[in-house]
């Protein structure tokens, strides 16, 4: 599956491919060169059956996991959604307030319900929303650039195609998704559209309707992960290298295993970071990751990613199984379940102290290094946010943004058409009817709604 992303020679790394991330017609004609999304398999495991999982997998195709937050007693439940509606019905004093008990609140895990509101409301996609009324819908209306809407239309069928939303062609889940990536292009036709951004757009579309999951993306692409899905993948070569800087704090060992092996951080962690983990981890610690992701920002992705290191390259007796550069890939290919497993995983992220000051302190070291053997960055991206307050500090709300409207409206149905017996004279009649509070056939009136 990382064989789009970069290719081990016999003395090293080749650079990046970018094209392989750009959705290029030559990368597209085979699926076999793209790594996010295949029809064959989700994260390595095929679905047998036609009964869908919890979470809308065919067969459970994603991996169980055996102890869940989602599992929690419907009492326990019940409680966490009172307390979770009351945040987002006064999101704007909690965040300046309470943030902290914020924080606490996604680090144990959003109800089902309000997740998809949630993580709308974290990422500042509902703001976005309301301060651009109607574009969403001005952006889906315009035919978009063909040489985009082709690589999209090429790409649909591979993002989770063991999920109900998306395995028919041309079904609902399929044209929603097609609609978000299609809009972002137009909205930023300076990036245009990137493989990575479709399984992002594909779990918001899980969660919310296309409108939201398109302000989601929106806020994703250039607030948490900014420069991620742009021309020659700058950004995310240089987060490869904290990452690698990082991690000689975390594990030494797994630090001196990789750089003897010339393991440029382009080849193992690309994917992880570009698709935010979705394509990697069970869905329960998808979830999980995703409610702490979007809280607290892009630390959470280095610290799983940190995590995972550790655990499969962190002791003599692991390394012992992975001499090569071709057997350390292999190895993190395939990452043992357990380090995975929700409730490990979780702990683990939150017990490693890796903080905003840290990346942002490794940034700029990478960055001078980054000038000093590439020359100026291609591409300048926006300013990184470090979560839902960052955000919320840069871009002020008004309680108006804020206003939770009703997602369902009900209309009143027209009236009826006067009866073909009563013209010119019916007029009377129908007055009369009207003050009897209904019409002349008897049928339900228009205050029936």
């Amino acid at each position: 599956m990382l064989t789009a992303m970069a290719r081990i020679q016999g003395n090293g790394v080749q650079a990046v491919d970018a094209r392989s991330f750009r959705g290029t017609t030559e990368s597209l004609a085979n699926p076999e060169d793209t790594s996010f999304g295949s029809e064959s398999e989700v994260n390595g495991f095929a679905a047998p059956e036609r009964e869908t999982d919890k979470y809308g997998f065919i067969g459970g195709a994603q991996q169980s996991s055996s102890e869940s937050a989602e599992d929690v007693p419907p009492e326990v439940l019940r409680q966490r959604e009172v307390k979770w509606l009351d945040m987002l019905n006064h999101w704007d004093k909690w965040m300046a307030k309470r943030h902290k008990k914020v924080k606490l609140r996604c680090q144990k895990g959003i109800p089902p319900s309000l997740r998809g509101r949630a993580w709308l409301y974290l990422s500042g996609g509902k703001v976005k929303r309301e301060q651009n009324q109607g574009k969403f819908q001005e952006l889906d209306s315009q035919a978009g650039d063909p040489k985009w809407v082709d690589v999209i239309e090429r790409d649909l069928h591979r993002q989770f195609p063991f999920h109900e939303m998306f395995m028919a062609r041309g079904g609902y889940g399929q044209k929603d998704l097609f609609s978000v990536l299609k809009a972002y292009t137009l909205y930023r036709p300076e990036e245009g559209y990137c493989q990575a951004q479709a399984p992002i757009a594909a779990v918001l579309l899980m969660h919310m309707p296309a409108e939201d999951a398109f302000w989601g993306l929106v806020q994703i692409c250039e607030k948490y992960l900014p420069g991620y899905y742009s021309a020659g993948l700058e950004a995310i070569q240089l987060d490869g290298e904290i990452l690698f800087a990082l991690l000689r704090r975390v594990s030494p060992l797994a630090y001196r295993h990789l750089k003897k092996h010339k393991m440029d951080p382009i080849l193992y962690m690309t994917e992880w970071f570009m698709c935010a983990f979705s394509r990697t981890l069970p869905w329960a610690s998808v979830l999980r990751v995703w409610d702490m992701f979007l809280c607290e920002g892009v630390k959470i992705i280095f610290r799983v990613g940190l995590v995972l290191l550790k655990c499969m390259l962190g002791s003599q007796e692991k390394l012992k199984k992975c001499p090569g550069q071709y057997e350390t890939m292999e190895l993190l290919r395939a990452i043992q379940p357990r380090y995975m497993q929700e409730s490990f995983l979780v702990r683990e992220v939150l017990e490693l102290t890796v903080s905003e000051r840290d990346i942002e302190k490794e940034h700029h070291a990478q960055l001078r290094r980054w000038k000093e053997t590439h020359g100026e960055l291609r591409c300048k991206s926006p300013p990184r946010m470090h979560g839902a307050r960052a955000i919320m500090v840069a871009e002020p709300p008004s309680r108006q943004d804020l206003k939770q409207k009703p997602t369902i409206v009900v209309d009143s149905p027209p009236p009826p058409p006067p009866h073909p017996g009563l013209a010119g004279g019916g007029g009377a009649g129908q007055e009369e009817d009207a003050a009897r509070g209904g019409p002349a056939d008897g049928e339900g009136g228009a205050g029936q709604s």
